[in-house]
Order: C-alpha cells, then sequence, then structure tokens
C-alpha cells in the first residue's frame, strides 16, 4: 500500500498525523522534512528568551520519538525536488528518489519576508523562523547589548517585549505608523506601543529603514529620512510568504498560498495543503488555531470522511506581557471602529459591520479587558 506522504513536520504537519491516527491506525504515513524532525511550539519562539530557553529546551519530542507516536516513518534533512502529479510520486534528494504516494499532504510552513536594503550588513540580518533561526539568534546575542527590529507587526513586538525583558535595549523601526498595524485601529496601536515604552522598547514609526552598514561593533542602520540607528544586532520580523514553488512548478492553483477549496484540497487531485502554505477558501491563516482546526477536518477527509472546514471565530493572543492583547481581525474593510477611554491601563475596541451593526472584530488589551473575550466571542456567534 503507498503510503499517504506529509510533507514538513510543523504544526500542521505533526497535527494532521495525530488525528489522523484516531481514525486510521494501519495506512502507512511517510514524513518528509527539510529539517530535524523535532517537534516543538513555534509560537513560544517569540518569548522563550526571557524564560532563558535555549533551542533545546523548546524540543518536546525528538523524529525518533515521533515515528514510534504516530506510527510513521519520517525522512529527515531532505528536500522535495519535485512533484509528478501523473505518477503520484514525489522526486527526493539524495540521488534524486522517487517515492509514491496514495494521498500527498503539502505543510510546508512559509518563508520570512526578505526586506531588501543596501549595505555592507544587509546580509547580516537575522530572521527567526525556526528551531535552527532561534538557535543562531541566541548564539548571535551573545555579547550584545541592543538590538534593532525591522517590523511592527506581531511577532516584531512580541520579540521586542521579550527582548526588553531579558534586558536588552530594543529599538523597533517600521514605515507604518503604529505597532500591529494589520490587525488593531491606529488608536490601539498607539496604546500599545506606550504599554512597551514603559519597558523600554523605543519606537521608530513612520520611518522606513534603507541600508545597514556592518561597523567596527555593531551596525548602523539608514533610514529613509536621513536618520541613523546604531544596533549590536539586527533582526527582521517583517512577515511571512507561503511556501508554494513546489505547488507552482508542479502546475497547481496558487495565489497567496497553495489553493485549496474548504475541505484542504488543492487543483491537483489526491493533493491536499493546510498550515502557512495554504490560501484555504480564500484566507491565508498563519495561526495556531486555524491549523489545528483545519487539521482536525483534513483527518477526516483523509480517512475517507470528506469534511469541510469550518472556522470558528479565532482570536489572536499577542504575547506581550508589557500589555497583553487578544485581536480578532475583522474580515474586511465594511467595519467601523469604535474605541473605548481607556481604563485602568485596559483598552478595549470594537468593530461593527458599517450597514448591519454586527460586530465583525475587537481588539482588547490590558488584563482587566481581555476578561471580557468571552462575552465578544459569543456575540460574534
Amino acid at each position: 500500500m503507498d503510503p499517504i506522504i506529509i510533507l514538513g513536520t510543523g504544526l500542521a504537519g505533526y497535527t494532521v498525523a495525530r488525528e489522523f491516527r484516531k481514525y486510521d491506525s494501519s495506512t502507512p504515513l511517510l514524513f518528509v522534512t527539510q529539517d530535524d524532525g523535532c517537534a516543538y511550539s513555534k509560537p513560544m519562539l517569540s518569548n522563550a528568551l526571557s524564560m532563558k530557553k535555549s533551542a533545546t529546551a523548546l524540543v518536546n519530542f525528538d523524529a525518533l520519538a515521533m515515528e514510534k507516536q504516530l506510527n510513521a516513518t519520517i525522512l529527515t534533512q531532505r528536500s522535495v525536488e519535485s512533484i509528478d502529479l501523473l505518477r503520484s510520486e514525489i522526486v527526493v534528494s539524495v540521488c534524486s528518489e522517487r517515492l509514491r504516494y496514495s494521498q500527498l499532504v503539502m505543510a510546508l510552513g512559509a518563508e520570512p519576508r526578505r526586506m531588501v536594503l543596501a549595505g555592507s550588513g544587509a546580509a547580516d540580518i537575522l530572521s527567526v523562523n525556526d528551531l535552527r533561526d532561534y538557535a543562531r539568534f541566541r548564539a548571535a546575542l551573545e555579547g550584545c547589548r541592543s538590538v534593532a527590529i525591522l517590523g511592527a507587526g506581531l511577532i516584531g513586538c512580541e520579540f521586542a517585549n521579550d527582548l526588553a525583558v531579558a534586558g536588552y535595549a530594543v529599538a523597533v523601526i517600521d514605515p507604518a505608523g503604529s505597532p500591529l498595524s494589520r490587525l488593531v485601529p491606529q488608536e490601539m496601536g498607539a496604546a500599545f506601543a506606550d504599554g512597551l515604552r514603559r519597558h523600554g522598547v523605543r519606537f521608530h514609526l513612520g520611518r522606513t529603514p534603507v541600508a545597514v552598514e556592518l561597523r567596527t561593533e555593531g551596525y548602523q542602520i539608514m533610514l529613509e529620512d536621513g536618520g541613523l540607528i546604531e544596533a549590536d544586532l539586527v533582526v527582521s520580523a517583517i512577515g511571512l510568504m507561503p511556501r508554494m514553488g513546489l505547488a507552482k512548478a508542479a502546475g497547481m492553483e496558487t495565489g497567496f498560498g497553495i489553493r485549496t477549496d474548504n475541505m484542504c484540497r488543492t487543483s491537483a487531485p489526491g493533493v491536499y495543503a493546510l498550515g502557512d502554505c495554504a490560501e484555504i477558501d480564500g484566507r491565508v491563516q498563519p495561526y495556531v488555531l486555524p491549523i489545528m482546526h483545519a487539521a482536525r477536518a483534513l483527518a477526516r477527509t483523509l480517512s475517507g470522511t470528506p469534511t469541510p472546514v469550518a472556522f470558528p471565530v479565532m482570536p489572536v493572543s499577542v504575547k506581550t506581557p508589557a500589555l497583553p492583547a487578544v485581536v480578532v481581525a475583522p474580515p474586511d474593510s465594511r467595519g467601523v471602529w469604535t474605541v473605548e477611554p481607556p481604563l485602568l491601563q485596559s483598552l478595549r475596541a470594537v468593530c461593527r459591520d458599517r450597514d448591519s451593526g454586527r460586530t465583525t472584530g475587537f481588539s482588547l488589551m490590558g488584563s482587566e479587558a481581555i476578561k471580557g473575550k468571552g462575552a465578544l466571542l459569543q456575540e460574534m456567534g
């Protein structure tokens, strides 16, 4: 019997396998991964430093343990060169080995976006997207006192908070006028910035980096407006790009990600996609909760019961103890935000549809405000 092949051993790949084993204990499962196959919590990468966690300490299970848990075979340190849809085969590095599949699951994740910058230090900019990146990041921090972060989105702000708590001087640079600009209204973003400033984070908002120069000690970041920022280390956190190269080369439909319907089916028969690489029913949702829901539905589909993904309202938690936040971003631009006056360092904003008045999103900041999450989720249905 040809195996179900899963490409990737991140949260998406391992979760769909774990859920699949609830329905089918015997069909062969084969993983192919570019890394070592260790299972770990990727969201912890952005707040592990202040907890003094090394890369090794973040590992929950190694590949051998996962093989036993899932009754699977895991091929580590292998890259997939191509997918042969006509033969239902993948071509794997190491002598271009060809492996047949009965069904193929693409759980390839995403790559960090790269900012095109000039300067002798641009090639040294770090991104932290997996365990190996985190290990390099921890090693690079040795002897550093200051860190500049490019990007004031969710991950950039989480790293900024974590680094500040760990005792580093942190500067965050972003062309947007406020942090979390894709998730919350500007007033909430400004209040969020104030919360992190109280813990020592310096924001350079509405400013665009153009070059990073290597200096005798550290780096100098040159801004479009002529400003200069000095730092011992530069980290980029400007977002992710779904890994779509294999799918494109095989002729599958792609958009913002590998396009699938609401059952994670790609345009190629017998091939599925989920996680950060996938655009499921028109949306890329690179967060834990959507991945878990997609994995549970896809596991049933793979086991013979076609099951569409039913995404509930899924809040996103921003792991910034300086000012913890929970956000549900509205699905479109039809909403109108109402920002309520701050109360005891807690802030609340609600987005409602301009025609129906229905609640379509919210932003809660501060421990007191977050207590109202349940009522708002219930209100959204």
